[in-house]
């Protein structure tokens, strides 16, 4: 049986495959008030980085698509990422996200307690 490519086709396929990488949703998150400078997203992640994984990242992400990069000709250089008008639908998706995550949290403390 042959298997199917579902990239484009199948919504949660895509979804997944756009999203790979362990700080795709979290830098999503962090870039939906607006534009962060390269140094900023390092500094609030939540885990230390190298410059190298989060580069990868954010690279992945704006040939997805999904946050742009601009780069100022000032020295030292700037670098911004900001979300583009299709990651910026992606917030609704936060939310949810969001609120599940909190509730899951709930059920760990309450299947701990037990």
């Amino acid at each position: 049986m042959e298997k199917k490519e579902l990239f484009g086709l199948c919504p949660y396929v895509t979804s997944q495959k756009l999203l790979t990488g362990k700080w795709s949703i979290y830098l999503l998150y962090l870039l939906k008030d607006g534009p962060v400078r390269f140094n900023e997203l390092q500094r609030r992640m939540p885990e230390d980085m190298t410059h190298t994984t989060l580069s990868r990242q954010l690279k992945n992400l704006t040939e997805n698509g999904l946050i742009e990069r601009r780069a100022y000709s000032e020295m030292p250089l700037k670098v911004e990422y900001e979300l583009t008008d299709i990651g910026r639908k992606f917030e609704k998706v936060l939310i949810e996200l969001r609120t599940w995550g909190n509730e899951y949290i709930e059920f760990m403390k309450k299947k701990s307690a037990v």
